[in-house]
């Protein structure tokens, strides 16, 4: 034998974790002995019988591929999802910028969104003070207590329908079963001019563990939108 190959010392006793040891402080062991490999026989993990060593190793990186390839199916997912709602994004925001109306703006941009990403039920709430939004389809009051909670939200917020006041902002609230709701504000006002809330009838729809990101830019974009009814009425 080489003086230089490893060895272990079998007359001191060993255990597992001195092999685990050895083998980790020797990578190239098996390089030098590769009859090994297919000498020694470890259990299969579904069926139990003994199989060689190659052959588990292979079936190790055949459940790697496997699982690779089921997480760059769920990235392309996910990406053909953020895809399809920016398109949904690009497409609301056109029409809310093609509207020319002024007064009828909360109604239309309720409406386009219901439509434009399957939302059942829209509501919004427009205060600073917007009376003259008050009669509009969509457009209902909030009360004072509801109105310094908004003003508290610096992101828009999702849940079950039945723990939140804004849910009193729907059509028909009875219906709903989770909600997001949606501040609106200029820019980075403290003060809040008004809500928009989405509902519907599924309780995942808008689940308290949704990513807001998407509901984030629909948020700001609203608000721009509709700072011109804000402005109009307050004038």
């Amino acid at each position: 034998m080489n003086s230089k190959e490893p060895t272990l010392n079998i007359s001191s006793g060993f255990g597992a974790e001195e092999v685990v040891a050895f083998l980790r402080a020797h990578p190239d062991f098996f390089t030098a002995n590769p009859q090994l490999l297919a000498e020694i026989q470890v259990p299969h993990p579904q069926l139990g019988q003994a199989i060689s060593l190659v052959e588990r190793q292979a079936m190790i990186l055949r459940e790697r591929i496997k699982s690779m390839e089921l997480k760059m199916a769920e990235m392309l997912r996910h990406g053909q999802e953020n895809d399809a709602i920016s398109n949904s994004i690009q497409q609301w925001l056109r029409g809310v910028l093609l509207h020319e109306g002024t007064a009828d703006l909360p109604t239309f941009l309720a409406g386009s969104l219901a439509q434009v990403f399957q939302v059942p039920q829209v509501g919004i709430a427009i205060w600073k003070p917007a009376t003259d939004f008050l009669g509009a389809s969509g457009v209902t009051a909030a009360d004072a207590a509801f109105v310094g909670q908004v003003d508290q939200m610096q992101l828009p917020a999702c849940g079950p329908a039945n723990v939140s006041a804004a849910a009193a902002l729907l059509p028909d609230q009875q219906e709903a079963q989770s909600i997001a709701v949606l501040p609106l504000r200029i820019g980075a006002a403290p003060q809040a001019y008004g809500v928009l809330v989405l509902g519907s009838p599924d309780p995942q729809r808008f689940s308290a563990q949704l990513g807001t990101a998407f509901l984030e830019r629909i948020s700001e974009l609203a608000s721009a939108a509709l700072a011109r009814c804000a402005a109009r009425s307050s004038g």
